[in-house]
């Protein structure tokens, strides 16, 4: 059964980080395309990051240069590290291996003073 646990949301001041993790569970991370989202009320789910099953990583210009997108094959887990955030990154965030469009639940995180 393919699964997608996201943790690491919370809440954090302007420029500060915090590390999302999606752990997987079913097929082989190493080899998968996996996307980060996020999703903002009344907005659709845009795309922030992506890393294709051979290891090239792709941004969105809003956070190109603050977030990083990794994956940890032994722990079958995907990264977004996420620096120097601002008030817009909030909103939930979504994990998801593109090649079978399965989803996670979200986790959110919160940029305010």
């Amino acid at each position: 059964q393919v699964q997608l646990v996201e943790s690491g949301g919370g809440l954090v001041q302007p420029g500060g980080s915090l590390r999302l993790s999606c752990t997987t569970s079913g097929f082989i991370v190493s080899i998968a395309s996996m996307n980060w989202y996020r999703q903002t009320p009344g907005s659709q789910r845009e795309i922030v990051a992506l890393i294709s099953s051979s290891g090239i990583t792709d941004y969105a210009a809003s956070v190109k240069g603050r977030f990083t997108i990794s994956r940890d094959n032994v722990k079958n887990t995907v990264y977004l590290q996420m620096n120097s955030l601002k008030p817009e990154d909030t909103g939930v965030y979504y994990c998801r291996n593109s090649q079978r469009n399965i989803w996670g639940q979200g986790t959110q995180v919160t940029v305010t003073s």
